[in-house]
């Protein structure tokens, strides 16, 4: 059962692994925008370190995009008023093999990926399956009538450039665009990907706040209007 808004914000209750759903709702509030919508590339999980579950239960709506098609459906089944989507996101419309990684936030296009997290880390492939994957842009087109929704989340392993790269390239403007910015480190040592960072910087975004594990951008000039 959904919870009121007025009890999440006295609440603050977080859903994201290190906060940044609390830091994205102190963004949009400081700009008035109090349900936000969205996009979430690499969704996983309805609400367990999920960025945009906070604003789902707070009445906003928005498309959630999640390639393991056991996810897929369950998001079908928790979040049934957002557009639900058992899809990956590339730069051009194709079917490739998904990696089902055991924990499922492992699950990867890229197939050195998840060689590395079988091999190197001791992780279980659960299974490879045939997934269509999708633009950005053709998402939009057909659920957002082209337009943007206020941000978008991406954490989808191996593949965040291209779709970042789909952003800068096709003049997407997000609000806000939350990402995943450091490689995976078992250990915490994971390496930060500063070439990511400055290519959204470099596409007119303010680096607002960064978590180690996600960078959250901020549109400069609509951060300065508000």
């Amino acid at each position: 059962m959904s919870e009121s808004p007025e009890l999440l914000k006295a609440r603050k209750q977080s859903f994201s692994q290190c906060g940044e759903d609390m830091i994205l709702r102190h963004i949009f509030n400081s700009l008035k925008i109090y349900q936000p919508s969205y996009i979430d590339v690499g969704a996983n999980h309805p609400y367990m370190l999920n960025n945009t579950a906070y604003f789902y239960l707070s009445g906003s709506r928005g498309i959630n995009i999640e390639p393991n098609p056991q996810l897929s459906e369950l998001f079908q089944q928790e979040r049934p008023d957002d557009v639900n989507i058992n899809a990956g996101i590339s730069d051009r419309e194709e079917e490739r093999p998904f990696y089902m990684i055991v924990p499922s936030v492992f699950g990867t296009f890229s197939k050195e990926v998840a060689d590395d997290f079988v091999h190197k880390h001791g992780y279980r492939l659960q299974d490879t399956v045939p997934v269509q994957c999708t633009t950005v842009t053709g998402v939009l087109q057909k659920h957002f009538a082209g337009r943007c929704p206020d941000f978008i989340s991406i954490d989808a392993e191996g593949v965040d450039e291209v779709i970042v790269d789909s952003i800068v390239n096709d003049k997407l403007s997000f609000t806000a665009i939350c990402v995943e910015t450091i490689s995976f480190s078992s250990a915490g040592m994971g390496v930060k990907n500063h070439e990511l960072i400055e290519k959204i910087v470099s596409a007119g975004y303010l680096n607002y706040a960064d978590t180690n594990i996600n960078t959250i951008f901020v549109k400069k000039d609509v951060w300065r209007r508000g």
